[in-house]
């Protein structure tokens, strides 16, 4: 089980908080060894994480990532602007110039962030859309450089391609391979040139994502709901790359919008820290968020996002922090009531680990349940055409569908996500935290626990081989067990892990695609003790399976 750490929630230490320049430093000097499995370059759910100190997210990494991607689109035929934009952690700008000195030495017309200003992951995926929207030909796709809500010490690299998307195993397989293939040949086949002739190459342009965003978001958001009821919101950037975002958006559409905090460090010193005892810029996570948290009774319904804004926390007055799941099912009940022009039969996305509460949602709604494998991966190609109102996933990740049920994100949009709870507010008078009670008295009562613990990478290729065979019992915390998957109903995916599930509880156990941890999910619909009993037997099962081999 997790051990909470004695300064959960708390800010921390200065001596504890990361030492920038040496962190920089370490990108610039350290070398990776591909001889040693954490140290290749290995896209997880959502690209090649790692820490500089760690030899894991280094400058040849990124050097060799962004030649495999210069090679894979030759390969495919993919000749327009590529998008690119980072967050706020301190290796974010150095990797970001370190791609620009080989994207423009392979003649890749690169669109960087107008005045140097942070962008968003969903930024660059309305930016991809927008720009291929009526093209065949000449299509563009993008490079985010974020490691997401993980710590300050961490580094990101992901490609989205011409689908906006996050990149499919198929592309993210080919690029790894080719990656670490360019690191054991010493990089020699990269080209490179050197940042300032990056900087001034014919190829290299601006360009102003903030505004292309944020004046689209009226087609995706009813402005005029929350303008006109008056709800005083409040919202915290965390820090992250949305940070310049916020005061536009209250400007731009006259909503009663606060911005909490617009400062920005590479320490993220203002953070209370998460469970472990690390700064992790989280908005899911109550001891990541007790700023807002603390601020709850100033606003109506206030928010946050983390570090590269795909995802978001709610906060309200009637709850405080809401759960993700908590969240997502009220959002997609608003949703799917309020979206008149979205396709009739499009259907609702979700990951076998987001809460059964979306299940029996969907089916109240008659719509079409689509659970798939986590990753927001799966759900792009419904996102894109129509198919899919709605994509999210346990971690506080979703998008959904413009206004008229046209495309608007294919990655995971905490902006858009957060504004949501204002129009939900707006519109029905209610603030998510009541509309969960009441949607509860209807359908059921969850209870539900993620527990996370430390696995290194030879356990966690372990946990992913789980499989339905190892599962010998009938009963599952006192119930007929029902299903036992290690494939996902929606799309026969594998699930990197195993799901086993009752009438009235589930849990599923697998292995982070980005962290050194595994996670184990339960959820009941009867009680606190019967979500023990269905923790218990599941660690029982991750236990063996870690004993094992």
């Amino acid at each position: 089980m997790s051990r909470l750490s004695p300064l959960a929630g708390q800010l921390v230490p200065e001596s504890q908080l990361v030492d920038v320049g040496r962190l920089r430093d370490a990108y610039a000097d350290l070398r990776p060894d591909v001889g040693t499995p954490s140290q290749r370059v290995a896209f997880g759910t959502s690209g090649h994480r790692g820490s500089s100190f760690e030899r894991s997210f280094n400058e040849w990494h990124v050097l060799a990532i962004t030649q495999a991607i210069c090679e894979y689109r030759a390969e495919k035929g993919i000749d327009g602007p590529l998008f690119i934009g980072i967050d706020t952690h301190a290796l974010s700008q150095p990797a970001l110039e370190s791609a620009l000195e080989v994207l423009a030495a392979n003649g890749v017309e690169t669109m960087l962030s107008k005045g140097g200003e942070y962008t968003p992951t969903p930024a660059i995926s309305h930016a991809i859309l927008s720009y291929n929207r009526g093209r065949a030909h000449g299509l563009a796709d993008g490079i985010v450089v974020t490691p997401s809500h993980n710590p300050p010490d961490g580094g990101g690299f992901k490609y989205n391609p011409p689908n906006g998307g996050p990149a499919d195993t198929d592309i993210t397989g080919w690029v790894q391979k080719r990656a670490n293939a360019l690191i054991e040949g010493g990089l020699r086949e990269v080209r490179r040139m050197p940042l300032a002739e990056a900087l001034r190459a014919s190829t290299t342009h601006e360009h102003d994502y903030l505004d292309a965003y944020v004046s689209d978001l009226a087609n995706v958001i009813d402005f005029d709901a929350i303008r006109g009821s008056g709800v005083h919101l409040g919202v915290d950037p965390l820090g992250g790359s949305g940070v310049h975002y916020w005061a536009p958006i209250a400007e731009r559409y006259g909503i009663d919008l606060t911005v909490v905090s617009d400062a920005v460090d590479h320490t993220f010193r203002f953070m209370s820290v998460d469970w472990d005892g690390k700064i992790r810029m989280d908005p899911s996570s109550s001891h990541a968020m007790q700023r807002l948290i603390g601020l709850k009774d100033h606003y109506d319904v206030a928010f946050a996002c983390d570090t590269d804004h795909d995802r978001h926390g709610i906060v309200t007055r009637s709850t405080g922090l809401l759960l993700p799941n908590h969240y997502l099912s009220v959002l997609v009940d608003y949703l799917y009531r309020h979206r008149p022009h979205w396709r009739s039969d499009a259907g609702v996305g979700k990951t076998l680990v987001s809460t059964a509460l979306i299940d029996r949602v969907a089916k109240r709604l008659g719509r079409r349940l689509y659970e798939v494998p986590v990753g927001f991966k799966w759900f792009v190609d419904g996102l894109f055409d129509g198919s899919l109102g709605f994509g999210g996933e346990e971690s506080a990740g979703a998008s959904f569908l413009r206004r008229d049920g046209g495309v608007w994100s294919t990655d995971k949009d905490g902006i858009a996500a957060a504004l949501m709870s204002a129009e939900i507010m707006a519109r029905t008078d209610k603030d998510p935290g009541e509309l969960y009670r009441q949607m509860t008295s209807q359908l059921g009562q969850p209870v539900s626990e993620r527990v996370d613990a430390p696995a290194n990478t030879e356990q966690k290729a372990r946990l992913s081989k789980l499989s339905p065979d190892q599962v010998k019992s009938t009963q599952l915390a006192g119930e007929k067990i029902e299903a036992v998957l290690d494939r996902a109903p929606g799309n026969g995916a594998s699930i990197g892990g195993i799901k086993v599930a009752s009438a009235n509880g589930w849990f599923a156990a697998r292995p982070s695609g980005t962290e050194d941890i595994y996670k184990i999910y339960a959820e009941s619909f009867k009680d606190e003790a019967h979500l023990q009993r269905l923790l218990e037997e599941a660690q029982a099962m991750v236990d063996a399976a870690l004993k094992a081999g």
